[in-house]
């Protein structure tokens, strides 16, 4: 059997259009699948029509979380309710294609423990997301280990083996394309071009895929804890370096008026480096004070 496992958020204007498409697509070639749904605290009438498309022959399991807690957490649990061979992870805004999972499936069948789908042409998206997108795979690549596979998203086949080594990690605050490179286990690539959203708006505001950018560095790299090391080694050198250079100057001239300027420029200069660094430093504190509370990574409210 297989598991598709769709995270839902005030997707109503299109989960009909995508439950249509993915039978369409599946056919009678995979009959033997089920479709899980997670309604991450959705405000529209996503929950109803789930419950509508319940009532029809679609073999459709519905978990309804008791709040949102983002599409990280909807993530983790669709994958600890999935009950497939294999498990096939898919948006509900019809960007990434249905009609590709049979190819991913054939994939899966030849032997392939993982099968992601790679975007070959994203010029669905703005020209500044897709620079800053990116932009940040190369950064996170550049300073992470391993890496993430560039422009591939959540939209991937795992087989079970994967899914069950990803559902006993403890980690509560999860960047889950961090995670899928991290278990390892080898993987094929599958093309497919990025469409446009069937309906309604993106639900990442900019906001939100900054906190995403920095959860992900954060998760995988301690190169931002690492690198205030070497800026304060150099900033350090340089004021010794032009104290010599002050000390002999005033052996050789005297003493000239200070500077009030460069004084004020030099200590304000200083606190910005000190204030971003404590920031830097925060944020890993603040995931570990996040991490040792222990909290679920999800409640679920009822099982449908």
């Amino acid at each position: 059997m297989i598991t598709i496992v769709c995270p839902c958020y005030n997707e109503g204007d299109v989960i009909e259009t995508f439950v249509s498409r993915l039978i369409g697509a599946l056919g009678s070639e995979l009959s033997d699948f089920e479709l899980v749904c997670i309604n991450d605290g959705s405000t529209d009438n996503t929950l109803p029509k789930l419950l509508a498309l319940k009532e029809g022959p679609l073999p459709l399991r519905i978990i309804d979380l008791s709040r949102r807690f983002g599409k990280e957490a909807a993530l983790a649990a669709g994958l600890d309710h999935a009950n497939g061979e294999a498990v096939i992870v898919i948006d509900a805004d019809l960007q990434d294609p249905p009609e590709l999972i049979p190819k991913l499936v054939a994939t899966w069948r030849e032997g392939n423990k993982v099968v992601v789908a790679r975007r070959s042409d994203r010029s669905a998206d703005t020209l500044m997301k897709r620079q800053l997108a990116r932009a940040f795979y190369r950064l996170h690549n550049l300073i992470s280990k391993p890496g993430i596979p560039l422009d591939v998203g959540d939209f991937r086949l795992l087989d079970r083996e994967v899914v069950d080594v990803l559902c006993k990690l403890p980690e509560r605050q999860r960047f889950m394309k961090g995670l899928f490179s991290w278990i390892g286990f080898e993987y094929a690539v599958v093309d497919y071009v990025r469409e446009k959203r069937a309906s309604g708006r993106t639900k990442f505001s900019w906001w939100r895929l900054w906190n995403l950018g920095l959860e992900g560095i954060t998760s995988f790299s301690t190169a931002p804890l690492r690198v205030w090391t070497y800026v304060g080694f150099l900033i350090s050198t340089v004021a010794f370096i032009y104290g010599g250079y002050i000390v002999v100057r005033t052996l050789a001239y005297g003493v000239d008026a200070p500077g009030y300027a460069s004084l004020l420029t030099t200590v304000l200069f200083l606190g910005g480096v000190q204030l971003i660094s404590l920031g830097v430093i925060g944020e890993y504190i603040g995931r570990i004070y996040m991490e040792s509370k222990g909290r679920p990574i999800y409640v679920v409210r009822r099982e449908l």
